[in-house]
C-alpha cells in the first residue's frame, strides 16, 4: 500500500472505500490450501438474494469478520467462504409480482422454462446487491470462492444427497398431512411455521347421539373443519363418556353419522374431555385417525376456500364459512356458548398467512435415523454451543423431530430428481433424466414438478461449497469448519440440518462451535420490522458515521446469545472513539524523529514500564476473550485501554519528555508511544479494520498491510507488577487531587504545593516521580514530609492508601478575589431571601395561592437561607486569613 498523508480530521469517507479496494486488489482475503499453515474456516450463512443488508446481517457479519481477521493475524490460513441463497419462496414471489406488474401475466402463462429464465435474470440484476453492501461493512470474505446455492456444484451436491438418501430408504414419497400456505400455495416444513398469538374463540357445540336426546359437547377454535369430522374421541377411563364409546353421533348441520372412539391421547382435564376428530385437517387427529382407521375427508381447496364436497358452503373463504356455520349452529340449537380464547396459530414464515394442515402427496426425509448421530455429536462435544444454553433448543428439536417434508410447489429451486412413467406408473430417481422406463421401457416419462425445500440445499453448505461430492483438496483441507456464527432464530431451520447432513455425508460434524448471537432490536427493545417502521438501514449509518463506528457499536454491545439494542448515541460514541484514536495517533506520529522503535537497551521510566505491562495484560485478556467468543468484552477492554490508559494517562505523561531538551529521553518515549500504538492498532483491527489500516500505513518502517500483520504476542518480560502498583498509587493521587480542586473550583493553571506524609515506600514513589504530579495534578512542588510540623494547618487533606496528601489553602485560593466573589454571592442570596419573605408576607398571595405553590415558596426560602448561612460562614473564615 502506498503511504498517504494522515488528515487533520478523522473522515472515514476519505479512505474506507479506497482501503477495501486495495485489500481486494492485493488478494488479502484469499485463502488457499497451504500445508505449512493450520486452516481456520467460517462459512457465511448465505443471505437470500432477495435481501438487502439489515442490522441483523450487519451484526452477524461483523462478528464473523472479527473472528476471521483475528485468526488471519494469528497466522492461520483463514477462509471466510461467502455465498448467497436462492431462497425459493421469497424469490419466486418477487419474480411473480414483477411479471404480473410489468406484463400482466402469471407464471403459468409463461410456462416453467420461460419463468425460470426470468428468475435467473432477476437474480443477475438484484441477487448480488447484498454482496456489494457487505463490502461497505468491511467483510473480508474470499470473494473469489463465492458460491450460490443454485450454482452447478451446489446443485450436483443436492442431487447426490437426494439420491443417496432415497437409496438408503431415508427419502420417500407419501400421502400425509403437511403444513400448507394458502397464499404461497406450497408446503412448509415444521421449521417454516411461525406461531403467532392471535385472538380467537372456543365454540362449544353439541353432537347428539343417534336416536337419543343425549349429546356430547366439544369445543373447537376452527368450526369450519367440522365438515370433515369423521369421529368424536374420549378417554377410555373417562366415567362421563364410557357409556358413549362405540355409539354413533350425528354431525351437526350435515347429518352424517360418525362414531365415538376411545383413545388415550384425549386429555380428560382439558376442555370438555371430548374431541372432534378431523384427520384431514389436524396433525394430532391424523395420527389418531390412523389408529382407528378413520376416513380422511379434505374439505378445503389449496387456496383455503371450501371444497366441492361441502355442499352449499363450497367456494366460500374459510373464515366466511366459519361465520355462516356458527350462525346456523346457533339458530338450530347446536351452539352451547362462545368463549374468548387467545391462542398460538401457525403462520407462514414468509407471508404470515395462517397455514392449513392438509393431506397431500409429498416427499419426506425420515428423520429418526439421521437425528441420532446429531444428538450424539452434542453429547460427545463434537458440536458445542456458545452459550451452552442453546444446546437445549437443539436437543429438543432433534428429540421431538418429525419427518421433514422437503417438496415445495415451486419452480425456482432444485427440481426433485424423480421421474414418473405415465404408462405404468413406475417411479424412478436418478441424476440424469431416464430415456426410458426401467420397468416397461416406455419413453412417456415426466419429471416431478416440485422443487426442494431451500433448507435442503442450505443444509449441505459447509461441504458443498468446498467441492463435495468431489474429493477436492479444499474439502480435505478446510472441512470441517471451525465455527458457525448465527442467530438463535434459525437453530432448528439450519444448524440442526447442517449437523445431521455433515455427519451423513462427511462422517463428522461440519463445525466445532456454534456461536449464537441475538437479534438487533430498536432502542425500546422492539424487534425491527416494516410494520413498526423502526428498521435502521446499516448503509445509512455507515454513510453518516463510517463502517468502523457501526462495527464497534455492534461489537461492544454484543454478549453471546443476547439481543442488542440499537441506539444512535452508541454509534456516535463509537465514532468518538475512532476520532480519539485518530487524533492520538496523529499526535504520536507527526513529531517522530526516529524510524527504529526497538526498545532493546532503552532506559525506561516508571510510566513506560507501566504502559508496556498494561499492554501485555490487555493483550492476553483480549486474546483469551476472543478464544471464548467474548467479543464484546474484548472490544470493551481495548476501548478502556486506549481511551483511559494510553490517551488520557500515558500520552499526557509523555509530553514533558516529548517537548523537553533530553534527546535520549525523547527518543525513548517516542519508541514506547509507537510500540504501544502498533499493538493497539493490531488489537483493534478485527473490530475497526479501516481506521487501523489507514493509521498503520502512516507509521514509518512498517511493511505490508495490518490485515496480515502478526497478532501481538504476550511477552513475559514485559509484565511488571511493581510498576503497575506504583503507577496506580500515583494515578489515584492525581485523580483525588483533581477532584478536590474541582470541588473548590480551582482553575488548572493555578499551581499548588503538595505535601506528602506517607509510609516510606509510598513516599519514595511520590518522591521519585515528582514530574507526574507536577504535570497532571498542577503541583508546583512535591515535598516529602516526615511529620505534620511543616504542613499548614488550613491545608486541604487528600487521603491515599498508606498516607495523606496536603494542599495549602493559600496556594489554591486567592483570598482577596475569593472574598469579592463570596460577597457578590451573598448579595444575590440576600435578594432572593428578601423576595421570597415578602411574597410569603403578602396576605393576598397566601390567601389565593394553591397550597402546593405556598409550600414550594417556603422550600425556596429554606434553601436560600441555608446557602446564605454557608456563604456568610465562608466570608468570616476568609476575612480571618487577610
Amino acid at each position: 500500500m502506498s503511504k498517504i498523508e494522515m488528515g487533520k480530521t478523522y473522515d472515514p469517507k476519505e479512505f474506507e472505500d479506497r482501503i477495501y479496494a486495495q485489500w481486494e486488489a492485493d488478494k488479502q482475503f484469499s485463502a488457499n490450501v497451504n500445508s505449512e499453515k493450520e486452516p481456520y474456516t467460517i462459512v457465511l450463512p448465505p443471505p437470500n438474494i432477495t435481501g438487502q443488508l439489515h442490522m441483523g446481517h450487519a451484526l452477524d457479519q461483523t462478528l464473523q469478520d472479527i473472528l476471521i481477521r483475528w485468526k488471519r493475524m494469528q497466522g492461520y490460513e483463514a477462509l471466510w467462504l461467502p455465498g448467497t441463497d436462492h431462497a425459493s419462496i421469497a424469490t419466486e414471489v418477487k419474480v411473480v409480482e414483477k411479471i404480473k406488474k410489468e406484463e400482466g401475466l402469471s407464471k403459468e402463462d409463461l410456462g416453467r422454462e420461460e419463468f425460470l429464465k426470468r428468475a435467473w435474470a432477476w437474480r443477475d440484476e438484484y441477487g448480488r446487491r447484498i454482496v456489494t453492501q457487505m463490502k461497505k461493512l468491511g467483510s473480508s470474505c474470499d470473494w473469489e470462492k463465492e458460491r450460490f446455492t443454485l450454482d452447478e456444484g451446489c446443485s450436483d451436491a443436492v442431487t447426490e444427497v437426494f439420491i443417496k438418501l432415497y437409496e438408503k430408504g431415508l427419502i420417500y414419497r407419501g400421502y400425509r398431512l403437511i403444513n400448507w400456505c394458502p397464499d404461497c400455495k406450497t408446503t412448509l416444513s415444521d421449521a417454516e411455521v411461525e406461531h403467532e398469538e392471535k385472538e380467537g374463540n372456543f365454540w362449544h357445540i353439541k353432537y347428539f347421539v343417534k336416536d337419543s336426546e343425549d349429546f356430547l359437547e366439544i369445543a373447537t377454535t376452527r368450526p369450519e373443519t367440522m365438515l370433515g369430522d369423521t369421529a368424536l374421541a374420549v378417554h377410555p377411563d373417562d366415567e362421563r363418556y364410557k357409556k358413549f364409546i362405540g355409539k354413533t353421533v350425528i354431525l351437526p348441520l350435515v347429518g352424517r353419522e360418525i362414531p365415538v372412539v376411545a383413545d388415550d391421547y384425549v386429555d380428560m382435564e382439558l376442555g370438555t374431555g371430548a374431541l372432534k376428530i378431523t384427520p384431514a385437517h389436524d396433525p394430532n387427529d391424523f395420527e389418531l385417525g390412523k389408529r382407528h382407521d378413520l376416513e380422511q375427508i379434505t374439505v378445503m381447496n389449496e387456496d383455503a376456500t371450501m371444497a366441492d364436497n361441502t355442499g352449499k358452503y363450497a367456494g366460500m373463504d374459510r373464515y366466511d364459512c366459519r361465520k355462516v356455520l356458527v350462525k346456523e349452529l346457533d339458530e338450530q340449537g347446536f351452539l352451547v356458548e362462545t368463549k374468548k380464547h387467545d391462542h398460538n396459530v401457525g403462520t407462514c414464515y414468509r407471508c404470515h398467512t395462517v397455514i392449513e394442515p392438509r393431506l397431500s402427496d409429498q416427499w419426506f426425509v425420515k428423520m429418526e435415523e439421521l437425528a441420532k448421530p446429531a444428538i450424539d455429536a452434542l453429547h460427545e462435544k463434537d458440536v458445542n454451543f456458545v452459550p451452552d444454553r442453546f444446546s437445549k433448543i437443539y436437543l429438543h428439536w432433534l428429540e421431538n423431530i418429525r419427518d421433514w417434508c422437503i417438496s415445495r410447489q415451486l419452480w425456482w429451486g432444485h427440481r426433485i430428481p424423480a421421474y414418473y412413467c405415465d404408462d405404468c406408473g413406475e417411479l424412478m430417481v436418478s441424476k440424469e433424466a431416464p430415456t426410458a422406463c426401467t420397468k416397461c421401457q416406455s419413453t412417456n416419462i415426466r419429471q416431478d414438478e416440485d422443487a426442494l425445500d431451500t433448507w435442503f440445499s442450505s443444509a449441505l453448505w459447509p461441504f458443498s461449497t468446498l467441492g463435495w461430492p468431489n474429493n477436492t483438496e479444499e474439502l480435505n483441507y478446510f472441512y470441517p469448519t471451525n465455527v458457525l456464527v448465527t442467530g438463535y432464530d434459525i437453530i432448528f431451520f439450519w444448524v440442526v440440518r447442517m449437523v445431521f447432513s455433515g455427519i451423513e455425508c462427511m462422517d463428522e460434524s461440519p463445525f466445532k462451535h456454534v456461536f449464537i448471537h441475538g437479534l438487533v432490536r430498536d432502542s425500546q427493545g422492539r424487534k425491527m420490522s416494516k410494520s413498526l417502521g423502526n428498521g435502521v438501514d446499516p448503509l445509512e449509518v455507515i454513510d453518516a458515521y463510517g463502517a468502523d463506528a457501526l462495527r464497534f457499536m455492534l461489537a461492544t454491545g454484543n454478549s453471546p446469545g443476547n439481543d442488542l439494542r440499537y441506539q444512535e448515541e452508541r454509534v456516535e460514541s463509537s465514532r468518538n472513539f475512532a476520532n480519539k484514536l485518530w487524533n492520538a495517533s496523529r499526535f504520536v506520529l507527526m513529531g517522530l524523529e526516529i524510524e527504529d522503535f526497538d526498545l532493546e537497551g532503552a532506559e525506561l521510566t516508571l510510566a513506560d514500564e507501566w504502559i508496556l505491562s498494561r499492554l501485555n495484560t490487555v493483550t492476553e485478556e483480549i486474546t483469551t476473550n476472543l478464544d471464548k467468543f467474548e467479543l464484546g468484552m474484548a472490544a470493551n477492554k481495548a476501548y478502556d485501554f486506549v481511551w483511559n490508559e494510553y490517551c488520557d494517562w500515558y500520552i499526557e505523561l509523555a509530553k514533558r519528555r516529548l517537548y523537553g531538551e533530553d534527546k535520549v529521553a525523547k527518543e525513548t518515549v517516542q519508541k514506547v508511544l509507537v510500540t504501544v500504538l502498533k499493538d493497539i492498532l493490531k488489537l483493534l483491527h478485527p473490530f475497526i479494520p479501516f481506521i487501523t489500516e489507514e493509521i498503520w500505513q502512516h507509521i514509518p518502517g512498517v511493511e505490508g498491510a495490518i490485515i496480515v500483520a502478526e497478532w501481538p504476542a504476550v511477552k513475559a518480560e514485559r509484565y511488571n507488577q511493581a510498576s503497575e502498583e506504583k503507577m496506580e498509587a500515583i494515578m489515584t493521587a492525581i485523580r483525588n487531587i483533581r477532584n478536590v480542586r474541582a470541588e473548590m473550583e480551582v482553575v488548572p493553571s493555578r499551581k499548588a504545593r503538595l505535601h506528602v506524609l506517607a509510609e516510606d515506600e509510598v513516599a519514595a514513589i511520590f518522591g521519585e516521580n515528582r514530574e507526574y504530579l507536577e504535570a497532571l495534578a498542577s503541583c508546583s512542588e512535591v515535598i516529602i514530609e516526615s511529620d505534620r510540623q511543616a504542613i499548614p494547618e488550613d491545608a486541604v487533606s487528600v487521603i491515599i492508601n498508606r498516607g495523606e496528601l496536603f494542599l495549602p489553602l493559600a496556594d489554591l485560593i486567592d483570598f482577596k478575589k475569593e472574598l469579592e466573589r463570596l460577597n457578590k454571592e451573598r448579595e444575590k442570596l440576600e435578594d432572593e431571601v428578601s423576595r421570597v419573605e415578602k411574597k410569603l408576607a403578602n396576605e393576598g398571595f397566601v390567601s389565593k395561592a394553591p397550597a402546593k405553590l405556598i409550600e414550594e415558596e417556603k422550600a425556596k426560602l429554606e434553601k436560600y437561607a441555608g446557602m446564605l448561612k454557608t456563604v456568610l460562614e465562608r466570608i468570616t473564615a476568609m476575612e480571618s486569613k487577610l
